[in-house]
């Protein structure tokens, strides 16, 4: 009689065969573990297949090689696509970090209608990016928004065309995105503020350090854990930004506010050119992987050490 697989089964006290507990919950998440194999790594796999056939509105399996990425990497318009998409990570994931944490703390010293601010900060969220990019596009409108309305008060020289303007279209949608997620990101530090131990405020006071001293010498490097969910889950939106660019710039003027997830979209729907944006899809994920992957390795190297003293 064959032997049972070594930590799958224990035995009982009446020698008997028992299946361990931890398995069952094991053999739960396999319905869940196979399709996310199936649909985000099979998925992968088939965007890159695709990526060196000469497909167009149709899957064609005939393969010519890496022909699409030279046609990609010759295109101007993908390069002007991730030169913003570096710009609008930068602006967006900083920006949300650093007023989400900056709101996080002001509420953490106890303002008063503590509630009343973060259901105001937070609303914005409830909101879709397609909701969202409406809303700033008529209020970045130089004849209809806010340039309207100020000159209306007797400034009439005042300006804020950005949304038209192509030096300046990609900051309007990380004043747009920022403005959506800061919400969130001040409710995630919030919570790492509340958790922070009470005694290191009583000491603090007992020594007569500041305030602002305490938050960037002691709190701070206390969060980082915090700072690493953000950076991740901000920058998880910044590579997928698609629905912001559609309603607020379209892209334009021109393509100088688009970003690498339209220029995908476009190809593959717009242009029946299937190759060419699996090949951009493709690219964009190991672009993904190069920039974060340093930095989750530090995190995580960082949090093993700590855990191991």
């Amino acid at each position: 009689m064959a032997e049972p697989a070594q930590g799958a089964l224990k035995t009982s006290h009446d020698g008997r065969w028992r299946w361990r507990p931890q398995w069952t919950a094991r053999m739960a998440l396999i319905p869940a573990m196979t399709i996310t194999i199936v649909c985000f790594y099979g998925f992968i796999i088939w965007t890159f297949v695709i990526s060196l056939t000469r497909s167009r509105l149709l899957p064609v399996y005939k393969f010519t090689g890496f022909d699409q990425y030279v046609r990609l990497f010759a295109n101007e318009r993908w390069w002007t696509a991730m030169q913003n998409i570096a710009i609008h990570g930068f602006l967006f994931i900083g920006g949300c970090i650093v007023f989400g944490y900056l709101l996080a703390i002001l509420i953490d010293r106890g303002v008063k209608a503590e509630g009343m601010f973060r259901t105001v900060f937070m609303l914005p969220l409830s909101m879709s990016f397609i909701v969202t990019g409406v809303i700033w596009q008529w209020v970045m409108n130089p004849g209809l928004g806010l340039q309207d309305a100020v000159r209306e008060l007797g400034w009439t020289t005042f300006e804020f065309n950005w949304i038209v303007r192509q030096d300046r279209s990609i900051y309007t949608l990380a004043i747009a995105g920022i403005w959506q997620q800061v919400g969130l990101c001040m409710a995630l530090f919030l919570a790492g503020l509340r958790n922070v131990d009470p005694n290191i405020w009583k000491a603090s006071r007992v020594d007569g350090i500041p305030v602002w001293r305490v938050y960037l010498h002691v709190i701070t490097p206390m969060m980082r854990t915090v700072f690493f969910t953000v950076f991740i889950l901000m920058s998880a939106i910044v590579m997928k930004a698609y629905d912001l660019v559609v309603a607020l710039t379209g892209g334009g003027p021109g393509f100088s506010s688009d970003l690498p997830a339209k220029f995908v979209v476009d190809h593959i729907l717009n242009r029946q050119e299937l190759g060419l944006g699996a090949a951009g899809a493709f690219v964009l994920l190991c672009t993904v992987i190069a920039v974060i992957s340093p930095y989750i390795h530090f995190e995580l190297r960082k949090a093993r050490d700590g855990g191991g003293h």
